[in-house]
């Protein structure tokens, strides 16, 4: 296929690019390059045959419009968005605008370049909407796990426009024919995440022996997806989903934070032991986040028992490769982390992360 990846220079949207491309689908990334972005991630596939890039920003209608129109995509996957939540409590007006605004643009142009399609291609095309877990709110410990028909309840500003958009997505689906997938996933985790989400800031300040700094007491609960299983599945889906139709992905790997955070510790004193003592005497806790939501888990019974997928990476595989992936490759995040940011003698106790 000719799959047109937004957000693709952003750390699930670039494992996608990999991955599709080895698998030998035709890639056109569009990407405005944002903070988060970093198209050093797709430098193993930025010289390939079956890739190409286009600066665009998603809130630039036109822009949108002439970017579809010349490359003729077969199906639209749609990453690109705002995600960091602390971000979005500092700042929601960019989340609104790309989130919201940005999925609209992105469904009009979709809408009007498939009614220019021949019957054939209308079959082939899809929309594939890639959201998260978070729009549903939160969960106590004795929930059950969000299904795919558990109601939306955001508590930030993040999830809001996430699933603001999502519900975008279905309307176009049910008023204009549109034939999309929506995708809700759990916590992802890997190479080439941007510094400032939790598991590289844990790796990375750990290792520069600085302060962990961990929300509250640490007892918030996350489902843990290794990005390449998620991928893996979002491949799976454009493939064999139902149009029209939405999936939970997870990781079927439900942690507080302290038991991620401890998780990491052990691993980092095993892989490369510090000579001033166990990494867990760095974990601080500090004040918690506003609207912190206490638990996520996905029931992923949907995926598997239509798609027949799962996640093949275990807990500890999964954390000993990104561990080892953050010490082999220091030349992809040492130039995204100012030397304030783990500066010994300071420390990030109060540093703000997912």
């Amino acid at each position: 296929m000719k799959i047109l990846v937004t957000g693709g220079a952003g750390f699930i949207g670039s494992a996608l690019i990999r991955m599709a491309i080895a698998r030998g689908h035709e890639i056109v990334n569009v990407d405005c390059l944002t903070y988060a972005a970093n198209l050093n991630s797709l430098n193993s596939v930025s010289e390939h045959s079956l890739y190409a890039f286009e600066k665009v920003d998603i809130r630039d209608s036109d822009a949108v419009n002439s970017v579809i129109s010349r490359h003729q995509p077969d199906a639209i996957m749609h990453l690109a968005a705002e995600s960091h939540v602390d971000r979005s409590i500092d700042g929601p007006g960019d989340f609104m605008q790309t989130n919201i605004i940005g999925t609209f643009n992105l469904l009009q142009a979709a809408r009007g370049y498939f009614d220019t399609l021949d019957v054939s291609a209308k079959e082939r095309f899809r929309f594939h909407h890639i959201s998260t877990d978070e729009v549903y709110g939160d969960l106590t410990t004795d929930d059950p796990a969000f299904s795919e028909q558990t109601p939306y309840d955001p508590s930030s500003p993040y999830s809001a426009s996430k699933a603001a958009s999502d519900h975008l997505v279905r309307a176009w689906a049910r008023t204009y024919g549109l034939p999309t997938l929506i995708t809700n996933c759990s916590n992802n985790y890997g190479p080439y995440q941007f510094p400032e989400k939790l598991i590289p800031v844990v790796i990375l300040n750990a290792l520069h022996g600085n302060t962990i700094p961990v929300y509250g007491k640490g007892e918030n609960i996350r489902d843990w997806l290794y990005v390449d299983d998620h991928v893996d599945a979002l491949l799976t889906v454009l493939a064999k989903g139902r149009t029209g139709e939405t999936y939970n992905i997870g990781g079927n790997n439900e942690r507080t934070n302290i038991d991620l955070v401890r998780t990491i510790c052990t691993l980092l004193n095993k892989i490369v032991p510090s000579k001033d003592g166990a990494y867990e005497d760095l974990i601080e806790f500090v004040t918690d986040r506003p609207g912190h939501d206490q638990r996520y888990a996905i029931n992923a019974e949907k995926i598997e028992k239509e798609l027949d997928w799962t996640p093949s990476i275990s807990w500890d595989e999964g954390f000993e490769k990104t561990i080892r992936w953050y010490l082999d490759n220091q030349s992809w995040w040492r130039p995204l982390i100012g030397a304030e940011v783990f500066d010994k003698r300071r420390g990030t106790g109060s540093r703000r992360n997912k």
